[in-house]
């Protein structure tokens, strides 16, 4: 079997595509559809007292307006809690318009629909809606005071509370020769994609069918919601991911009010109708991450060793919880890393704000988690006085102690139990890439010159490849051609390329003659979704099983007609051959004639497959019992529990004595993501994925006031950083295989982001003497610490 294209760096089959102008985006579809605009809330917490719609009904070209009344049955009531969990006691959603009261600004109260978007728009902006404000509750701190409730029957804002553990905490703690105890904090940031949500959806009355697109990462879930919510059967509903131009989480929430509210729509008008999100739409009405206060106590030895790790954790996860208690799951397990930790407590409490909804964006609770633990070990290492690699290396897990239980529940609901990996390793290559040995004497040399540079390192491992399930469908044709899809979606990962590289792996031919399609539930009905790193692993391998049956019954029939035994037999370029005989051969596409019994005639190809062609014996029937006609094979890969990449991260930065600008002068990776499918596009999504880190570790933050208003909601205000603030990427990588799938792979696709706000503050750490225990940090933040510590320093001279 031909095995040349996995792992070969073969360029993105997409790209050519894409970035000459030839991608199909939702807003490229239904041209000639009605459009939907919104009416949003502009209070963080109030009451609807009224709703005037008359003014908009002199607006021409005015369709329809609904508010949450107009709504029936099961349209109007509140949209589903995707992932209940014993811990959230107390879980919230939205209803599709509001009903009431309205959570936070941006909030949909109201929905029109137009013969354009311009004229829906002032139609929306002819509505008036009066509210009776209530008291807001924003941050943290506000929500856990409680002073005022976000909903009237939640006690305390308390949404859940989660508690992971291992062994005696206290004790350990309490016997430790060393302790202790600090504060850490998180800000919020989003997920913010090039192209923001949207729904276009057209009804067949005549079919009863409903055909929707969406840009969502979960195509198969939004078919289900959409069809339990309209009742209409499953089957009736097909709903189709076009190109989508980045998701980062946002978009595997579903079903989103405007993804229930389009469709329903359409369906009652008869008429195709599109809504797509503009930019502040996105930011006020989408989804945030992140946000965080972390209260740690560690108990250590004199080696740097944890004994014992308590962590209270206060989570913000805005007005609703539709993607339930996921994020603090995996913040309160990916914490612990590649270390076995003496004893480990972590208790995360998740609290109710007037802000928007918080769910995954890509790291999903990890980045927290890390930065909670490598800010930990680089306390420890500076307590002892002691090198932080050697400190993190004396609490890594050994790579002859795999698998290794960590005694806790991972998001999947399995056990938190690492396949593989080799932590020391990593460190070797991690130390060697960055030169962090001889780092002390290029510290000495710039202090010389005035210049303040400092280096961080951080370590991390991440679940991935998360149940419950995959499937591929691969087909070859008369042509040749070799079909492979999957009901999972793309936004920008090399589905087209990675996927292609495994069939046409298995099958032994051309890459050129593999075709995917994702996220199209017309040609796959069954999937889960594109998230938490897991598409290579459960579809990929989903492909390959599916692969290895057509390649099973291709030998099988090629076999009979060579005559010759299938185990003699090997595939290469598309033809199947008798090994060591190459004149002895049939190809493919002849294989899948053979595969397929006709009675009609429709091109010579087909004549070749009739049955008087065919012969055969009269005894047996053209299809054999318990074989399909076709040369076409289906398979699902379902894993006992996730695998679990790691890596790590290590940086190099330059402060500004003055000004306290932080420049990055070195960046660099180290990656396990086991099996490399395509070194490419790893690396692309590694370099994607630090660059997403730099903004949320010194850039982006989410702004509110004390109102609940978000300051910075459009790009003009949000802080990202250009290209010129992104250094060169340099990356090695490390395969351990996982022993939990056939092509031993795990996933890579938010490697990049997740350690970088503790590698940045790592560094930052130590180049200024100062602690940093607060992320995102501007330079305007750091000059204040710097400023505070130059007057400490004068009064102790004093």
């Amino acid at each position: 079997m031909s095995t040349r294209m996995f792992g070969e760096p073969i360029p993105r089959r997409e790209d050519p595509r894409l970035l000459t102008g030839q991608g199909r985006y939702l807003d490229d579809l239904g041209r000639d559809a009605l459009a939907a605009a919104f009416v949003r809330s502009p209070h963080a917490h109030a009451r609807i007292i009224d709703i005037d719609v008359a003014g908009a009904l002199d607006v021409e070209g005015l369709v329809a307006v609904y508010t949450w009344e107009d709504l029936p049955g099961r349209v109007g009531e509140p949209l589903p809690l995707l992932i209940p969990h014993p811990s959230l006691t107390h879980g919230r959603t939205a209803y599709p318009l509001a009903r009431d009261v309205v959570r936070h600004v941006g909030e949909p109260v109201v929905m029109v629909v137009a013969r354009d978007r311009y004229l829906a728009e002032d139609a929306a902006g002819m509505i008036r809606v009066e509210y009776e404000p209530l008291p807001p509750v924003v941050g943290i701190e506000n929500a856990a005071r409680a002073d005022h409730l976000v909903h009237d029957d939640v006690p305390g804002n308390v949404g859940a509370v989660l508690l992971q553990e291992t062994g005696d905490v206290a004790a350990a703690i309490e016997h430790a020769p060393h302790v202790l105890e600090f504060r850490l904090d998180i800000e919020r940031s989003a997920s913010t994609p090039l192209e923001g949500r949207g729904v276009y959806a057209r009804w067949d009355a005549d079919d009863e069918s409903l055909r929707v697109y969406s840009s969502t990462q979960a195509s198969t879930s939004v078919r289900a919601a959409i069809a339990a919510r309209l009742g209409l059967p499953p089957g009736k509903v097909e709903v189709i991911a076009p190109d989508v131009g980045g998701g980062f989480g946002v978009k595997i929430v579903h079903p989103w009010p405007e993804e229930v509210l389009v469709p329903w729509a359409a369906r009652l008008l008869g008429r195709e109708l599109k809504w797509a999100e503009d930019r502040r739409e996105h930011f006020v009405s989408a989804a945030h991450e992140r946000g965080q206060v972390q209260h740690v106590k560690v108990g250590f030895d004199g080696a740097g060793r944890v004994l014992g790790l308590d962590v209270r954790i206060l989570h913000d996860h805005g007005a609703y919880t539709p993607y339930g208690v996921i994020i603090p799951i995996v913040t309160s397990t990916q914490l612990l890393g590649p270390y076995k930790i003496g004893a480990y407590r972590a208790e995360v409490t998740s609290l109710y704000t007037n802000t928007v909804i918080v769910t995954p964006y890509r790291g999903a609770g990890r980045p927290q988690g890390v930065f909670c633990m490598e800010r930990t070990m680089d306390r420890i290492a500076d307590h002892l006085g002691l090198d932080r690699a050697e400190v993190r290396e004396a609490n890594f897990i050994g790579p002859d102690e795999f698998p290794y239980d960590q005694g806790l529940t991972f998001q999947d609901g399995r056990p938190l139990i690492y396949d593989s990996g080799d932590y020391p390793e990593l460190l070797r290559k991690i130390k060697e890439l960055i030169g962090w040995d001889g780092f002390a004497g290029v510290r000495s040399a710039a202090a010389a010159k005035g210049r303040r540079i400092g280096i961080g390192l951080g370590c991390y491992v991440e679940g991935t490849g998360v149940g419950p399930y995959e499937g591929g469908h691969v087909e070859i044709d008369s042509t040749g051609r070799v079909n492979v899809s999957t009901g999972l979606t793309s936004q920008g990962q090399g589905h087209q390329t990675v996927f292609a590289q495994i069939a046409a792996t298995e099958l032994g031919v051309p890459i050129e003659d593999v075709h995917v399609t994702t996220g199209d539930t017309r040609r796959f009905g069954y999937a889960v979704g594109t998230f938490a790193s897991r598409a290579a692993v459960m579809s990929g391998n989903a492909i390959a099983l599916a692969s290895r049956k057509v390649r099973e019954k291709a030998l099988r029939i090629a076999a009979e007609a060579l005559e010759a035994d299938p185990r003699d037999l090997d595939i290469t370029d598309g033809v199947v051959h008798v090994k060591g005989d190459p004149g002895s051969a049939i190809p493919l596409r002849t294989v899948a004639v053979l595969s397929n019994p006709l009675r009609y005639a429709f091109d010579e190809e087909a004549a070749r497959a009739t049955q008087f062609a065919v012969g055969g014996s009269p005894e047996d029937p053209p299809v054999a019992s318990g074989d399909e006609p076709g040369l076409e094979g289906k398979d699902y890969y379902s894993p006992v529990r996730s695998t679990f990449a790691a890596g790590m991260h290590a940086a190099v930065v330059e402060i500004d004595p003055d000004t306290a600008e932080i420049h990055i002068l070195r960046y660099a990776v180290v990656h396990d993501c086991g099996r490399l499918i395509n070194p490419m596009v790893v690396e692309g999504q590694i370099h994607g994925g630090v660059a997403q880190g730099i903004g949320g570790a010194l850039y982006e933050r989410m702004e509110y006031d004390e109102s609940g208003q978000l300051l910075n909601a459009s790009f003009m205000d949000f802080l990202m950083p250009y290209a010129t603030e992104i250094p060169r990427v340099e990356t090695d990588h490390l395969e351990t295989l996982s022993p939990l799938n056939p092509l031993g792979i795990k996933g890579a696709g938010e490697a990049g982001v997740i350690p970088v706000s503790a590698v940045i503050a790592s560094a930052i750490e130590d180049a200024t003497a100062i602690p940093i225990a607060k992320m995102p940090l501007s330079p305007a933040e750091l000059f204040h610490l710097m400023s505070a510590r130059e007057r400490m320093s004068q009064r102790i001279l004093s």
